[in-house]
């Protein structure tokens, strides 16, 4: 999946990412715990966690992790603090987080932490913000009104267009043209336009944020072996393959639609870089089989960059220290390639 090789990324002297809290009675601050505790081994990005430090230092207690917990007013102090402690920018907590058992009542305080994290991304006292799973369950109670954490940073960041998400992990990439909607509400939203837009928007970001020059994008079909000629299903004839004829047409590299049951064995994979994918499980069923356990979540045409573990909240596990950091830290390390490949198009461009 090279599609004419990865650019180098600028070396960033750099500024410290933004964590967010997540759902504070699911894993995320047990995550952040072990991202820090294993900052030399597992070489972790420098960070600053959005939370409630008191919280923080009282999961650390629990789990049994000798993490020390230091208190910042500005992201600037994580340069001085990271080496010797985590460093916390508070986020107060309306109700104590009990493990397990999400609480509408600390909504405000999930969002806020979001909010939080952008602000210093525009703000250029984060390199760019990584955000721990939430529960949107408890959210929509204290009244959310996205499908998600992709729609909200896109109405935070004032896209005017539908925001795209990115999976990957273990030499895949894969987005979703549909993402949060019933599967039948996926099929019947489908568009020409929604994938052409989505190939812009994820083509643009294979160049600026993963350094390929020459992007090359694969079509999945929706329907099984690619419709059958119209026997199984019109979508390909109708509006995939109109689509793909649109993207050629204005010089994107670009293959399918393609069956999506042998699309994405080993060997199908070195024919591109990303998969165009027509809904949610179509795109993270495979992703997940790949790289379960290090799959990033990563949105696409932000003016800032966003990671995200690719897993949830976990909430049967939460307090019991069982909880694995390898996906968040895959996200801390995808969020400074990404940031590093943007300073280098900066430069250069």
């Amino acid at each position: 999946m090279t599609g004419g090789g990865p650019l180098a990324p600028k070396p960033l002297a750099m500024s410290p990412l933004a964590l967010t809290m997540g759902e504070p009675a699911g894993i995320g601050g047990e995550l952040a715990l072990k991202a820090w505790a294993g900052r030399i081994a597992q070489a972790v990005p420098s960070f600053v966690l959005l939370d409630d430090p008191e919280r923080i230092r009282a999961l650390a207690k629990r789990i049994g992790l000798d993490v020390p917990v230091e208190t910042v007013a500005h992201a600037a102090e994580v340069v001085t603090v990271f080496e010797r402690a985590l460093p916390v920018l508070p986020t107060a907590l309306d109700h104590p987080a009990e493990p397990g058992k999400p609480d509408p009542a600390n909504g405000a305080a999930v969002l806020s932490s979001i909010e939080q994290a952008v602000t210093l991304v525009q703000a250029g006292e984060c390199a760019a913000m990584v955000t721990n799973p939430i529960q949107k369950s408890a959210l929509y109670q204290a009244g959310f009104g996205y499908p998600g954490h992709t729609e909200y940073l896109a109405a935070l960041a004032g896209m005017v267009t539908e925001p795209v998400m990115m999976l990957a992990g273990g030499g895949l990439r894969v987005v979703p043209v549909t993402i949060h909607l019933p599967l039948r509400d996926a099929i019947e939203t489908l568009s020409i336009q929604m994938i052409v837009q989505c190939a812009r928007v994820t083509t643009a970001a294979l160049r600026d944020d993963f350094g390929i020059a020459e992007p090359r994008l694969a079509l999945a079909a929706l329907n099984p072996h690619a419709g059958e000629g119209g026997s199984l299903g019109m979508e390909e004839i109708e509006i995939i393959a109109p689509a793909a004829t649109i993207l050629k047409r204005e010089g994107y590299s670009v293959i399918g639609p393609l069956p999506a049951d042998t699309l994405f064995h080993a060997a199908a994979r070195t024919r591109y870089d990303a998969v165009l994918c027509m809904y949610h499980d179509q795109a993270l069923i495979p992703l997940k089989t790949v790289d379960f356990d290090t799959g990033v979540n990563i949105t696409l045409g932000l003016p800032f960059v966003r990671t995200s573990p690719d897993h949830g909240t976990a909430l049967d596990i939460a307090g019991t220290g069982k909880a694995d950091p390898s996906s968040l830290i895959a996200a801390m390390k995808t969020a400074v390639d990404m940031a590093g490949y943007r300073a280098s198009r900066r430069v250069q461009g």
